[in-house]
């Protein structure tokens, strides 16, 4: 497996791990609608909500978070919305993402931004 795929892969697994010792209940990971995936789908309270993760060994070019393009929040509600309309989700949702920065193999900083887009 190529090294920014591992990186994305240990990411996504410390982000769920994070978000489940904070209380959210998984519901799905890596949920596909056509060209789209959503990394994380969690649910808490009266809340679904839809979380992508980005990770970055290195923050020379900036942090991880701002690598969520227009085009990807495009993709990612688009997918939202299909996975709503499939489950018939009656409440709120919310669009979250989770920065991970591997300074080192021991030394992670995880960011959660809660409501990041729409």
């Amino acid at each position: 497996m190529a090294k920014h795929l591992e990186t994305g892969k240990k990411g996504e697994d410390l982000a769920t791990h994070f978000l489940e010792e904070k209380g959210y209940e998984i519901v799905a990971r890596n949920y596909r609608f056509g060209r789209a995936e959503i990394d994380i789908i969690v649910k808490k309270d009266i809340f679904l909500i839809f979380v992508e993760v980005k990770s970055l060994t290195n923050t020379k070019f900036g942090n991880p978070e701002i690598n969520v393009t227009k085009n990807k929040v495009k993709l990612v509600t688009k997918a939202a919305g299909n996975f709503v309309y499939s489950t018939n989700w009656q409440q709120q949702i919310r669009f979250d993402i989770i920065s991970v920065i591997f300074k080192t193999e021991e030394n992670v900083e995880i960011t959660h931004f809660e409501d990041a887009f729409y």
